[in-house]
């Protein structure tokens, strides 16, 4: 009976452990940067939405960033372990939040990088239909990024 008892809390744990590594943006944030400060104030983000300034937003994940496409937009350790997600959304270009700014200028929000270490969440805003190209150059030389922003926990 001990055995199969602590046999379910290992996998519960395994479990519990594998859903907190895969989703680590997912929750509440604090405005860490200037920019996130004055644009976005606190947000949330959780499997299919996306709130900032109690606006709501549907997204969707599109896939995982390998360590080395994350260190493209953020500076961040190439190396690393730690995966980024790219999230598929539709914010408009006419959505004001804190300031009466926007998130991309006059152009329409259509992809969010998120990448968590931590208690800390870097996220990156990009404009266009196609999804972001994740090297070095093509961040650089981008026309669709909007902009960066860092949160804390």
């Amino acid at each position: 009976m001990k055995r199969e008892t602590s046999f379910c809390i290992a996998a519960a744990l395994l479990l519990a452990s594998w859903v907190s590594l895969s989703a680590q943006e997912l929750g509440y944030w604090r405005p860490a940067s200037k920019t996130a400060q004055s644009i976005t104030g606190e947000i949330a983000i959780s499997d299919a939405k996306l709130s900032i300034n109690f606006y709501n937003f549907n997204i969707v994940r599109a896939r995982d960033l390998e360590p080395a496409e994350v260190s493209s937009v953020f500076d961040t350790d190439s190396a690393a372990s730690q995966k980024g997600h790219l999230y598929g959304l539709s914010i408009p270009a006419t959505k004001k939040f804190l300031h009466k700014t926007t998130l991309c200028g006059t152009e329409d929000t259509r992809w969010m990088v998120a990448y968590s270490d931590g208690n800390s969440l870097q996220l990156a805003f990009f404009s266009g239909a196609r999804a972001p190209v994740f090297t070095v150059d093509a961040i650089q030389n981008s026309t669709s990024l909007c902009g960066t922003f860092n949160y804390v926990r």
